[in-house]
């Protein structure tokens, strides 16, 4: 398996894994393809990465820009994270965001959050921080993870394009 930068001629691939991914999850609404879409055509994709294998792609990972009060801090979330059905619990998901996150890191990003389970996303270093909120969001499943300097104060928010309609 390879970790590489999506492609443009990835985007109907990516988007065809991204919304199977979900199905059925009782976590989804349905719309992260939109998602990913709505970020790619805003130009609020930081870091998209794929996994492929043999030529077929079986993951993607989205990085986006993050708000942290009024202003931009250098601080991005994680999401969505989508592997194939058929091929979930096997390590793609784990290795597509350690790729992300040193991504971010190797381009100077100052931290990432995440809503997601924290008995998971532990494993990379993601907590819950009282100093960094997000409004609506249960404290236990806001995640976030310093890359460089400390976790700044404030309520995060995610860019438009996972809020349509």
């Amino acid at each position: 398996m390879i970790i590489r930068n999506e492609r443009r001629d990835d985007v109907e691939t990516i988007s065809r894994l991204v919304t199977e991914a979900f199905q059925g999850a009782a976590h989804s609404d349905g719309n992260e393809a939109d998602i990913v879409a709505g970020l790619r055509r805003a130009g609020a994709l930081a870091v998209s990465l794929v996994a492929e294998e043999a030529d077929d792609l079986v993951g993607h990972i989205a990085f986006s820009p993050v708000r942290i009060g009024p202003s931009d801090t250098g601080w991005f979330g994680l999401g969505p994270i989508s592997v194939r059905p058929d091929r979930q619990e096997q390590g793609i998901g784990a290795a597509l965001v350690r790729a992300g996150l040193a991504r971010l890191e190797a381009n100077g990003g100052a931290g990432c959050v995440l809503l997601g389970d924290p008995g998971y996303y532990a494993r990379f270093g993601f907590r819950s921080d009282p100093e960094l909120v997000m409004e609506g969001v249960p404290p236990d499943f806001f995640l976030v993870l310093p890359l460089a300097g400390p976790v700044p104060r404030g309520t995060a928010s995610y860019h438009p394009a996972f809020f349509p309609g």
